[in-house]
């Protein structure tokens, strides 16, 4: 049994991850709302990750950082109070928990860290200037401590297309909207959070134990394609 810490588990890709992992492992979710599920191997904290202090966990073989954000705007609309938020969201918090947790996750079995970035990195997409520009941090993180912990932790992220969670309800609110996304996708169709959680459980398994800093593209072909 892995003890695995989970910050964002309450809903969404976390939410799924935590799912899928608590009939097998002991975990650890951080977020300021609870899952909606009580389960004996499950242990929650209610904080807000960028303002208050991380709990201490005795120990750690995996941690997996799943907030945050989608904030579509022209670059004219976009303030730089934007581009401050999500990069707090999405890479202060995630700094924030692996300089924390590190000295824990090293004593670890074979431990592993889990980032999220998106496909808008690699392809040019209207209104995502400030939350491309953050998870682009997101990639540059993982190149880096890859190398630097390359003989202790091993450390990937997943960059998925639109993934249906309540997050993405805005891009996702009607049938149209529904279609047309599934459209642009040359594989005709979108992410569900279960699909992004089996791509987590693989990275943090004994069969991903040769694989660390790389960046795992879930894009329905939006990305890899031309057709």
């Amino acid at each position: 049994m892995k003890n695995i810490v989970i910050i964002g588990g309450s809903k969404g890709i976390g939410n799924a991850i935590l799912l899928q992992q608590l009939e097998t492992n002991a975990v650890y979710n951080i977020s300021r709302n609870a899952p909606e599920i009580e389960h004996a191997n499950l242990k929650h904290f209610s904080l807000d990750v960028l303002q208050d202090a991380l709990p201490e966990i005795e120990s750690i073989d995996t941690l997996i950082y799943c907030p945050g954000s989608i904030n579509l705007k022209p670059i004219g609309s976009l303030s730089i109070e934007d581009f401050r938020t999500d990069f707090e969201i999405n890479v202060i918090g995630a700094v924030k928990a692996i300089q924390k947790y590190l000295p824990t996750l090293k004593k670890g079995t074979d431990p592993s860290i889990v980032l999220f970035s998106t496909v808008a990195v690699k392809l040019g997409m209207p209104y995502h200037a400030s939350i491309a520009t953050a998870k682009a941090g997101i990639e540059g993180l993982v190149k880096s401590l890859g190398a630097e912990l390359a003989s202790v932790v091993r450390i990937n992220a997943i960059a998925p297309t639109i993934t249906e969670t309540t997050l993405a309800a805005g891009i996702l609110r009607n049938d149209r909207m529904k279609e047309n996304m599934v459209e642009r996708h040359p594989m005709k169709g979108y992410l569900k959070p279960e699909e992004v959680a089996s791509m987590a459980n693989f990275l943090i398994s004994e069969n991903a134990k040769s694989i660390s800093g790389q960046i795992f593209e879930m894009d329905y072909g939006i990305v890899t394609f031309k057709i």
